[in-house]
């Protein structure tokens, strides 16, 4: 490892580089050649914002219509540029979203088994993160639901924290910008696209996260669970107070209905404005900029995995604990 004056001309040149990166990217990129006429180094992008089916072949040919672009292609000689249908409700098909909710999973578990799979009193580098992570999810369901029910809920809520975090970190690697199937010199569906900006990934874990919480509110409290949705005591021993207790009911039921809608478009909402980011700014200033977005992304995916878990914890240890007043 270099020190003293050559670690200071290292750091000098890597901060002349980058400068010289920003500038390069500034004055060729769509801002600068719109202001001093340069020849743009991206071309214009294209934003596909719903899943696109990725196999069997023929449901994608058919959906991105790269079939009917080849044989007009072929006939006159022409280019015409293929146009986006989604599928139909009928066909069934791996979608770009999918296979990268499948691809996330692998590595979560390769992640974690390789981690733990060499263990030793004296952990080493991979098996301390693993400690650490496993640790900070373990201690903050604890500290909400205490230990006994800490250790119940661990598997489900470190399964919704691990995935949401991986799916947003992985969308950041390059080959999901840039690998996929071409039509005309341009990617027309990318192979792999991330999890979260698929309305369905975050609709399922917002269902598993409202089925889990509602589960062992019935279990802890049996059928008298249902007592806060449908407070009906009071009203029928003709107590006109309880006509309160039945609003309230009422509000209880509709608020844990919208926990649903508001964690499925919180998740979506974030992951999907953070890939048109990371687009539009690759196009916009390429190179050095697009690193400040990409730190960015970096902490919204761990936000939005921190916040999709604390919330699941929060309102489980709600349901566990409820008690008519």
């Amino acid at each position: 490892m270099p020190s003293g004056a050559g670690a200071k001309k290292l750091l000098i040149l890597a901060g002349v580089g980058l400068t010289v990166l920003m500038l390069v990217g500034f004055v060729f990129g769509a801002i600068g050649s719109a202001m001093f006429g340069t020849e743009q180094f991206l071309d214009k992008p294209e934003i596909h914002l719903s899943p696109q089916p990725i196999f069997p072949a023929s449901t994608r040919n058919e959906s991105l219509g790269l079939s009917e672009v080849a044989e007009s292609a072929s006939e006159d000689g022409s280019e015409e540029e293929a146009h986006f249908t989604p599928m139909s409700a009928s066909k069934i098909a791996v979608t770009n979203t999918l296979l990268s909710a499948w691809f996330a999973t692998i590595v979560i578990i390769l992640f974690f088994v390789l981690g733990a799979r060499k263990r030793s009193f004296v952990p080493g580098r991979f098996q301390s993160v693993i400690e650490v992570l496993y640790e900070g999810v373990l201690g903050f369901c604890t500290s909400v639901l205490g230990p006994e029910m800490a250790r119940r809920a661990f598997p489900v809520i470190a399964t919704i924290f691990f995935f949401v975090l991986f799916n947003a970190w992985l969308a950041l690697l390059p080959f999901y910008q840039f690998v996929g199937f071409v039509q005309g010199g341009e990617i027309k569906a990318h192979l792999l696209k991330s999890a979260g900006t698929d309305l369905n990934m975050p609709l399922a874990l917002a269902l598993i996260s409202f089925v889990f919480v509602e589960y062992y509110g019935l279990r802890a409290h049996g059928l008298g669970y249902f007592k806060k949705f449908f407070a009906f005591g009071k009203l029928l021993r003709g107590k006109p107070s309880g006509v309160i207790d039945v609003f309230v009911g009422f509000l209880e039921g509709v608020s844990e209905l919208v926990r649903v809608v508001s964690f499925t478009f919180r998740l979506f909402g974030n992951m999907t404005a953070g890939e048109i980011l990371v687009i539009m700014i690759t196009f916009l200033v390429p190179f050095v900029a697009t690193q400040f977005v990409f730190g960015l992304e970096l902490l919204v995916g761990l936000i939005q995995a921190v916040i999709f878990a604390s919330l699941t914890v929060v309102f489980l240890s709600v349901a566990v604990r409820h008690e008519e007043h």
